[in-house]
C-alpha cells in the first residue's frame, strides 16, 4: 500500500506545478495551480474553537460547507465560489467541508487552499461502498483538491443496516478509511448521513470513527426520528467529534413565523451537547459574512432559550426537515 502514497503524491505534485505564494486577496484564475507545500499566513481573526472529540484537535465553531445553495458546488461558478473561499478565510473560517459528489467543489477549493493548507483544516467525503472503490476516489479527491492528505475524510450518507454490513464487510470501505490513516494519508475518520439517526448511532458503536456529520436544528426535534436525542449520547459516551448540518434547512427555518436569523438557528445548534462545529454554505459573500457573525458572537442559550425556539419550529417541522424525506 505504499506505493499509493508515493502514487498520490507524485500525482498531486505533478497536476499543482511549482508556483510561488499569492496574496489572499488575489483571486486565481483556471490556470493557476497553487500545490500544498507553499504556505501563506493567513490573517488572525478570531473564530471560536472547541476541542473536537477524540481527535485531541481545536476547531472552529462554524465552517465553510461545500454544497447546496451555494456556487462552490454548481458548475460555470469558479469565480463566484473561489470569492467565497477567499472571504471565508479572511473572516477566520479554518474548517472546509467537500465532498467527491459535489459537483467541481474539490476543484474549486484545489485552486485556493493549497497555499493555505497547514492552517485549515479540509474534510471530505466518499459514497463508494467497498474499500477499492474507496480507495479510487480517494485518490481522486486528493488531485482535485490539488493536496496529499486530508484532515477527515468520511464515508457520506450512510442510511442503511445493509450499508453498514457492506462497509464493515472485510473488503468493505472502512478498510480504505483504515489503511489511509494508517499510512497518514487521511488524519481522522468519520461517517455522514442524513435520514436514519439509528444507523448512524450503531455505526459508531460498530466502527471506532472519529466523527459524524449529521443534521442538528431547531425542527428536527420534532421529526418522528430526531437526530439529537439518538445520535447525540452516544457520540458523548465514545467522545466521537459532532459536526452539525442543515442548521439553516437551506433558509427554510426563516420563512415568517419561525426564527428570525441565523443568531438563533445557529445559537441553537450548537448550544446541544456534544456538538463541536456547524458546517454551513454560503450563496454570496454577504451571506458568509452574517454568519460569522453569528459563530462570532454566539453564547450558549439558556434552556429557556432553547424551549422558545422549539416551539417556534414545532408548527413547521415537516417544511423545516424536508432533506429527511426518502421520495
Amino acid at each position: 500500500m505504499t506505493s499509493r502514497r508515493k502514487f498520490i503524491t507524485t500525482s498531486v505534485s505533478v497536476a499543482g506545478g511549482v508556483i510561488g505564494g499569492v496574496a489572499l486577496t488575489k483571486t486565481l484564475n483556471s490556470t493557476q495551480q497553487p500545490i500544498s507545500s507553499t504556505t501563506v499566513s493567513l490573517p488572525t481573526v478570531t473564530m471560536p474553537k472547541r476541542v473536537f472529540g477524540k481527535t485531541g484537535v481545536s476547531v472552529p465553531i462554524l465552517g465553510l460547507g461545500g454544497a447546496g445553495q451555494t456556487p462552490l458546488s454548481w458548475d460555470g461558478r469558479e469565480k463566484e465560489a473561489i470569492a467565497i473561499a477567499q472571504r471565508a478565510l479572511e473572516l477566520g473560517i479554518r474548517y472546509f467541508d467537500t465532498a467527491a459528489s459535489y459537483g467541481p467543489s474539490e476543484e474549486y477549493l484545489g485552486k485556493i487552499l493549497p497555499n493555505y493548507r497547514q492552517e485549515i483544516f479540509l474534510a471530505s467525503k466518499t459514497a463508494k461502498r467497498s474499500r477499492d472503490d474507496a480507495w479510487r476516489e480517494l485518490e481522486r479527491s486528493l488531485k482535485r483538491l490539488n493536496t496529499d492528505y486530508l484532515d477527515l475524510w468520511q464515508l457520506h450518507h450512510v442510511s442503511f443496516s445493509e450499508e453498514l454490513d457492506e462497509i464493515t464487510a472485510p473488503n468493505g470501505a472502512t478498510k480504505a478509511l483504515a489503511e489511509a490513516k494508517a499510512q497518514k494519508i487521511v488524519r481522522f475518520v468519520g461517517i455522514t448521513g442524513h435520514h436514519e439517526p439509528d444507523i448512524i448511532a450503531a455505526g459508531l458503536r460498530r466502527y471506532p470513527f472519529d466523527t459524524a456529520l449529521i443534521p442538528v436544528n431547531a425542527a428536527d426535534k420534532h421529526h418522528p426520528r430526531p437526530f439529537i436525542p439518538v445520535v447525540l449520547p452516544v457520540a458523548q459516551e465514545l467522545n466521537v467529534g459532532i459536526i452539525a448540518m442543515k442548521v439553516p434547512a437551506y433558509g427554510r427555518i426563516f420563512k415568517p413565523g419561525v426564527l428570525n436569523g441565523m443568531h438563533q438557528a445557529l445559537g441553537y445548534t450548537l448550544s446541544q451537547p456534544g456538538v463541536h462545529s456547524a458546517v454551513i454554505a454560503a450563496e454570496t459573500p454577504a451571506q458568509l459574512e452574517s454568519n460569522v457573525k453569528a459563530a462570532q458572537e454566539f453564547q450558549i442559550l439558556t434552556n429557556r432559550e432553547i424551549v422558545a425556539i422549539e416551539q417556534l419550529t414545532a408548527n413547521a417541522w415537516e417544511d423545516n426537515t424536508f432533506f429527511r424525506s426518502w421520495t
